[in-house]
């Protein structure tokens, strides 16, 4: 063949691979802009930049053909309508906290963190590797969403207290801002729940509305600016022991992305999962310093307290079990994997970390 013919034909042969390559990829990558409506306030900038990461990642992953523009808590609708908006189709999809909607069934408690559940490592291999995914997302379809971890803000505190708190007797009539799950551990203990928005705690504190009140942490908690108004700060929030956020999107709407861009969406999803847990963990050392330093009273519950918290806890989830087959089937599954998890992080995790611990504290 000469090489004028040769190159004739190689011309013509790109020119066709061009011609059916090119739509190919334009198919595969259209545009799409979504919105997603946030359950917290922009002030808030760790949990809510949880949301934010998400639309960032995804648009420089798609050359900004995929955009997902993020709204704070009430400015499509409000926070703890986020779901019900996702799940309608009125927004493509949210980022949120599933114990919110225990209203709905508490069995959306278990996939964000119940009391004395598991910690935020374990929930992520529970969710990954245990089979969570797959039981939540049986669970979620009854809504039309599917969800993601979007965050997670580790074992959070137990919150604000304007007196101390040393025995059961103590939480006896004390009226704290906490709700859900969590609540009605508590109630059983004698706490009267309160359930209560977060910009509306910090007033109903210096007022004397409330005894006491639960947030997130040293970070979040500061911000709110809780230590003016309640001098005893404790800790574990054991209800809270390792808070799945997640992102949850219109299942309608999931099912008609591409397959790359569905894959792009899960990146991003999980990269702002490990993005807000290791930021809470980078931020809440400082401002617990700060809150010690400017005369917050730090104080562990005593064991007395979590004992009965947790026989309180065990009792609610068989009375909840007797009457809501999704909720045992969820809750029994987690209950097995948290057992297994601790019996290998007695053996290293807590071993390693013990001993570090003591060794900071001696110098």
């Amino acid at each position: 063949m000469k090489r004028r013919d040769f190159l004739k034909v190689s011309a013509a042969g790109a020119a066709a691979t061009a011609a059916v390559a090119s739509p190919a990829i334009a198919q595969s990558s259209p545009e799409i802009k979504w919105r997603m409506t946030s359950s917290f306030p922009k002030s808030l900038d760790t949990i809510y930049g949880g949301g934010e990461q998400v639309a960032k990642y995804v648009a420089e992953m798609t050359d900004n053909k995929f955009q997902i523009q993020v709204f704070a808590a009430g400015e499509i609708v409000p926070g703890l309508q986020a779901l019900d908006a996702t799940s309608s189709g009125t927004v493509e999809m949210c980022h949120t906290v599933s114990y919110y909607y225990v209203g709905k069934d508490p069995t959306w408690a278990i996939y964000a963190s119940v009391p004395f559940g598991l910690n935020a490592r374990q929930q992520n291999s529970w969710w990954y590797q245990g089979g969570g995914m797959e039981l939540g997302n049986e669970f979620f379809k009854k809504s039309n969403v599917i969800g993601f971890p979007c965050g997670n803000t580790g074992t959070q505190m137990g919150g604000w207290f304007r007196k101390e708190i040393k025995t059961v007797a103590d939480l006896s009539g004390l009226k704290m801002r906490i709700g859900g799950i969590a609540g009605q551990v508590l109630q059983k203990v004698g706490v009267v729940p309160q359930q209560l928005a977060g910009g509306d705690i910090y007033p109903a504190l210096e007022k004397g509305t409330i005894d006491a009140a639960e947030w997130v942490g040293p970070y979040d908690d500061e911000k709110l600016g809780f230590a003016k108004v309640a001098k005893y700060y404790y800790y574990p929030g054991f209800w809270e022991g390792g808070p799945t956020v997640h992102a949850f999107t219109n299942l309608d709407k999931w099912n008609s992305l591409p397959k790359n861009y569905q894959a792009i969406l899960t990146n991003a999803m999980a990269n702002a999962n490990s993005w807000m847990a290791a930021r809470y963990d980078m931020q809440n050392p400082g401002a617990l310093k700060r809150l010690v330093a400017g005369g917050t009273q730090l104080r562990p519950f005593t064991n007395e307290v979590l004992e009965a918290c947790l026989k309180a806890t065990n009792e609610l989830w068989g009375e909840i079990s007797a009457k809501n087959a999704d909720f045992k089937k969820s809750i029994d599954a987690m209950q097995a994997y948290r057992s297994d998890e601790y019996l290998w992080w007695q053996v290293a995790e807590y071993t390693y970390d013990s001993f570090m611990i003591r060794s900071r504290t001696r110098g």
